[in-house]
């Protein structure tokens, strides 16, 4: 990390508070920390940004964690979630823009060659999406069946890519590494974003690197929509969940919307009669399964929660296969739809 870098962190550490403010608008200010619901902004109190402490090194201000995702960092991994921006040097110019320092004098030279569409958005998201191939024979295939998934992605929501940039906390040089890629589409099917899950070299597993997940463009709202939706649907959290639930009931139509602040805001479609919550076992769950269930009920929508026997559907299916994982079900759907599960 070069002096400057170093010099950039400690003053925006010093001022962590006001780089909250500005870039995480929804939360708001508890004793020592800064608490919102994600890196999106969206309003809750998954994620904690501590305000006060050395400005450097361990308990640093600026240093936040997100409960219900395990991501950490620091405030310039904020300010890069928020604004977007994917090359370095454009995010050591924002942050100076912030503190108010002015922009280094660069030597007189050639005029500056366009600059390439900011990474972030809906465009580069579709850009990275029509990179990656079908996960069938990949990397991404065998990292789902060593999560106890079979199933093949039948909608081309799922991809993959071999050499997908990562970044991790302190990193100035992002590496390519092996990645599955999931579409973020919105109510009328349009590409709004990628979920990106980077995956060990063999597949058997995640990466070892601390940011494992990370999504891009505008999430908000939208879902990774695995299999098409009638008059009925079961969202959740993650997208090995809900695939686990696919698993077992092969019936039912399955969202992923990524995160506990996320699932609390998905727009419902028109048409949706019956609503299945599922929600994994922690109280960011539990709380984006109200905040669901309160719009879902305002719009005259049926709403169940279908809660899992261990921490997350995923983790119910690995321990006791798709069957078990079926009759559990069975005992919390619906009667109208128990014939969706096959029994």
């Amino acid at each position: 990390m070069s002096l400057e870098t170093e010099d950039l962190l400690r003053e925006l550490s010093s001022r962590a508070e006001s780089v909250c403010r500005h870039y995480l608008s929804k939360g708001r200010r508890e004793g020592s920390y800064w608490i919102v619901g994600d890196l999106q902004n969206n309003p809750g109190r998954s994620l904690f940004v501590r305000l006060t402490g050395p400005t450097s090194g361990p308990g640093a201000a600026g240093k936040f964690t997100d409960g219900a995702t395990g991501e950490h960092g620091d405030l310039l991994d904020i300010i890069r979630e928020r604004t977007g921006i994917s090359r370095f040097p454009d995010l050591l110019a924002e942050a100076r823009a912030h503190l108010g320092r002015p922009q280094p004098v660069l030597p007189d030279g050639p005029s500056p060659r366009k600059s390439k569409s900011p990474g972030g958005t809906p465009e580069a998201a579709a850009r990275l999406f029509a990179a990656s191939v079908p996960i069938a024979g990949t990397l991404a295939e065998t990292y789902l069946r060593s999560r106890g998934i079979t199933l093949g992605d039948t909608t081309g929501t799922l991809r993959f890519h071999p050499k997908c940039w990562h970044r991790d906390e302190g990193q100035t040089k992002s590496i390519p590494r092996p990645a599955l890629i999931a579409a973020v589409t919105d109510g009328a099917g349009s590409l709004q974003g990628v979920h990106r899950t980077w995956l060990a070299p063999d597949g058997r597993g995640k990466a070892a690197v601390e940011t494992q997940r990370r999504a891009m463009g505008h999430l908000l709202g939208n879902a990774v929509r695995l299999t098409p939706c009638d008059d009925i649907l079961v969202v959740g959290e993650g997208i090995e969940t809900m695939l686990s639930v696919r698993e077992a009931a092969p019936g039912l139509p399955v969202w992923a919307a990524l995160s506990s602040g996320h699932l609390g805001a998905v727009l419902l479609p028109e048409g949706l009669r019956r609503l299945y919550v599922a929600i994994d076992r922690d109280p960011a769950g539990q709380r984006a399964a109200e905040r669901l269930t309160a719009r879902a009920t305002e719009v005259g929508i049926a709403v169940r929660v279908l809660e899992p026997r261990l921490g997350d559907f995923n983790d119910d299916l690995r321990a006791d296969g798709p069957a078990v994982l079926r009759q559990h079900l069975a005992k919390q759907i619906g009667p109208e739809d128990q014939q969706r599960l096959g029994i």
